[in-house]
C-alpha cells in the first residue's frame, strides 16, 4: 500500500509576522520557511507506519511556487521514498489545492492520504475535508491515534472532540488529519539531508493534471490584531474592584 502525505511550505512558527504596507497579505521576502508543522507530524506518522511493515511506500506531495523543492527535500530527508512537486505561482486556495491532489491521487493509486489538520499560514483546516469529498473517500479529522488493520482494511482514527474522545473506523482507502498530540516529529540526520539534494522530484503542472486553477475567493484586506494595553498596578484591594467596577466593567 501507498500513503500520500501532502506537506506545505509556511512561514516558520518562529518567525513574528509581519503585514505588508499595503494589507494585501503577509510578507514573505526573506523571511524563514519551512514545513508546516502538521504536515509534519502527518509525514512522520506514515513514516511510522510504513517501518511497521504496512507501508510499502510513502509520496510526499507539495503544490505551490518552485521553492517547495526544498520543503519536499526536507520531506526526502526525513525518510519519504519519493516526491511529487505541482508547481504553481499563483495563490492558491484550499479547493483548488483539494483538486490538485485528487488528480494526483487518480495518478498514483494511494491507499491511504494524510494532510496536516490545516496550516499555521491561513488556518483554513479545509482542504483534508474537500479532498475527501471529491474521492468520495472516508475521512478521520484531528486524529490523535492511527491504527491500520492490513487484511480487513480499515483504519481505526481516535480523534479529539470537546467531550473527549472518538473513535472511528474508516475502510480504506481514506483520508486522515493530523492534530498536533499525534507523535513527535523525528529531524532529518545530515547523511539523509544529503542524500536528499541529489533525489529527483517529479513534477506536474496543473494543466497536466486537467485542473483548472481559480478561486471564487478574495482576500480584500490583512491586518494585524490591536496591540494589547500595558497592564495597571494596584495599590489595594478597594482600588482593583474599582478599576473592575469602572473602567473595565466586569463587575
Amino acid at each position: 500500500m501507498k500513503i500520500m502525505v501532502a506537506i506545505k511550505r509556511v512561514v516558520d512558527y518562529a518567525v513574528k509576522i509581519r503585514v505588508k504596507s499595503d494589507k494585501s497579505g503577509v510578507e514573505t521576502s526573506n523571511v524563514k520557511m519551512s514545513m508546516n508543522p502538521f504536515c509534519e507530524i502527518g509525514l512522520e506518522e506514515a513514516l511510522r507506519i510504513k517501518e511497521s511493515g504496512l507501508a510499502s511506500e510513502v509520496i510526499a506531495v507539495s503544490v505551490g511556487p518552485s521553492q517547495c523543492v526544498d520543503t519536499l527535500r526536507t520531506g526526502l530527508a526525513m525518510g519519504a521514498d519519493r516526491a511529487i512537486h505541482v508547481e504553481a505561482s499563483a495563490t492558491l486556495y484550499p479547493l483548488s489545492v483539494a483538486k490538485l491532489l485528487k488528480a494526483l491521487v487518480d495518478v498514483e493509486k494511494p491507499g491511504l492520504l494524510i494532510l496536516g489538520k490545516q496550516a499555521i499560514d491561513d488556518d483554513c483546516n479545509q482542504t483534508g475535508q474537500m479532498v475527501a469529498g471529491l474521492l468520495n473517500w472516508p475521512q478521520g479529522t484531528f486524529a490523535s491515534k492511527v491504527v491500520l488493520d492490513k487484511e480487513k482494511e480499515v483504519a481505526t482514527v481516535e480523534r479529539e472532540v470537546d467531550g473527549g474522545l472518538e473513535t472511528l473506523c474508516l475502510d480504506l482507502p481514506a483520508v486522515i488529519t493530523t492534530d498536533l498530540r499525534l507523535n513527535q516529529p523525528r529531524y532529518a540526520t545530515l547523511p539523509n539531508i544529503m542524500k536528499a539534494k541529489s533525489k529527483v522530484i517529479k513534477k506536474f503542472t496543473p494543466q497536466e493534471l486537467n485542473v483548472d486553477i481559480k478561486s471564487d475567493l478574495e482576500v480584500v484586506q490583512v491586518t494585524e490584531p490591536p496591540k494589547r494595553k500595558a497592564g495597571v498596578i494596584v495599590s489595594s484591594v478597594d482600588e482593583l474592584i474599582d478599576q473592575l467596577k469602572n473602567e473595565a466593567h466586569v463587575i
